[in-house]
């Protein structure tokens, strides 16, 4: 039986990770090229590429910045092609990009547009992530595929950025649908479901005391998590030791999603909503007092 530093080793493999520009995207990529592999990042902003790589060249890594949309198929085919050829192999997939542009939107009011756009790219740009690794996993003799999920995509929240939930709770799905299909020919699917962590997607929203202290009293930790928090479960799915693992979700959320019932919504949250969006996006339509029932 392998030593348990053996089984989470990476060393050899190479792994892309989307979204690897700033937030978790960061925390995946330093913590897989720690553990030894060649990480491909990919992302739209170059110039924040190119400082991640720079990073975890200093401290003895190897880093392959590439610039990619993942709501462009043929980009994220690129961003493969260029992790094989720079490296010789693609063994890891973390579809990491992510996106909230309808905000603090009310759902009665949120515009087709926001909708569109945020599906786009937390839908469609991690199947078509998914889809592009699998394709060179599946020829090339397996890997494992990390979709970042979120633990709002595990049951409804409210008041919560409605596509971004259901395309997480997409995201689940397409995480059990391919990895049931290709476990036979050795790729496995798997997903990581955050609760609320600090990075560039959440900070502005957790500086609200209002809300910061609503997640926290929901999870029964008492806090929001630490980015270091996700490196453990997310080597967990990179690596041999969960070769017996595909098409599981794994929530690192702070025991919220355990929690049966509601935290009520206060006055102080509905002026959150409408004091952060535009146009009255974040006022909820509400009954006039003379509407006959």
């Amino acid at each position: 039986m392998p030593a348990p530093a053996q089984i989470f080793d990476l060393s050899g493999r190479t792994a892309l990770v989307t979204g690897a520009s700033s937030g978790l995207g960061v925390t995946f990529a330093r913590a897989l090229a720690e553990a030894g592999a060649n990480v491909v990042l990919a992302a739209r902003r170059a110039d924040r590429l190119e400082a991640v790589a720079e990073e975890i060249a200093v401290a003895g890594g190897q880093a392959l910045p590439v610039v990619c949309d993942v709501t462009e198929p043929e980009q994220v085919d690129a961003a493969v092609e260029a992790a094989v050829r720079r490296f010789g192999r693609l063994d890891i997939t973390v579809a990491n990009a992510g996106a909230v542009p309808e905000g603090f939107s009310m759902p009665e009011r949120l515009p087709p547009a926001l909708w569109e756009q945020s599906v786009k790219v937390n839908l469609s740009g991690t199947w078509f992530t998914c889809q592009s690794a699998g394709r060179h996993m599946l020829t090339h003799g397996g890997g494992s595929i990390i979709v970042i999920s979120s633990y709002t995509g595990q049951a409804g929240m409210p008041y919560f950025p409605p596509a971004y939930q259901a395309s997480k709770a997409g995201m689940v799905n397409i995480t059990q649908a391919l990895a049931v299909t290709w476990a036979d020919r050795g790729v496995r699917v798997n997903a990581l479901a955050p609760g609320w962590f600090p990075s560039e997607m959440t900070d502005a929203v957790l500086a609200a005391p209002v809300w910061r202290e609503r997640v926290e009293a929901q999870a029964p930790l008492g806090r929001t998590g630490h980015p270091e928090e996700l490196v453990g479960p997310l080597l967990l799915l990179a690596s041999d030791a969960s070769s017996y693992m595909t098409g599981q979700v794994l929530v690192v959320d702070g025991g919220t999603s355990a929690v049966v019932g509601m935290t009520p919504y206060s006055a102080e949250l509905f002026g959150l909503h409408a004091a952060v969006m535009p146009h009255g996006l974040g006022e909820p339509i509400t009954p006039a007092a003379s509407s006959p029932r």
